[in-house]
């Protein structure tokens, strides 16, 4: 009678339990990646923020020294300024403007400032006055005359 040697599998993993680790290392990893990416938008907004209440600020002082509003962000030395998209901050100063056309508008589509509307066109660099809008959505604004900066699905 011949006996046969059993196979006993040294220590280590199955195939199974491999595959188990690595769908969790990879589900880790959306988490993660999701929740990264999401703070640094949230950065970005804040830092567009910041950077719309230093050009406030300087708009609000011509304003006082001229009682006016400057015609653009030139004339205060602030147009070269980029958000952190990338993109030019827009600047649209209602002085001498016709009709409502270009104004910032909200859901009732009444303008949501008086004197200029300033805002950031945010990561996908599109945008159309009424905050409602799609390509709007995602922008930075100045609303109130100034009390309210963010983004414009917020507002």
């Amino acid at each position: 009678m011949a006996m046969r040697a059993q196979f006993r599998p040294a220590g280590g993993f199955t195939l199974l339990e491999m595959m188990a680790a690595v769908t969790v290392a990879a589900i880790l990893c959306a988490v993660g990646t999701a929740t990264y990416r999401s703070s640094v938008e949230k950065a970005r907004v804040a830092a567009a923020s910041a950077d719309i209440m230093i050009i406030a600020t300087a708009i609000s002082r011509y304003n006082s020294e001229y009682n006016i509003p400057p015609p653009d962000l030139a004339t205060i030395g602030l147009d070269n300024r980029l958000d952190p998209w990338g993109h030019p901050y827009v600047y649209l100063s209602f002085t001498g403007l016709t009709g409502k056309g270009k104004m910032r508008k909200d859901r009732n589509l009444v303008p949501i400032n008086s004197k200029y509307d300033l805002y950031s066109v945010g990561a996908d660099g599109d945008s159309v006055p009424p905050l409602t809008a799609r390509p709007s959505r995602d922008d930075v604004v100045l609303a109130n005359d100034g009390n309210f900066i963010g983004l414009a699905s917020d507002y």
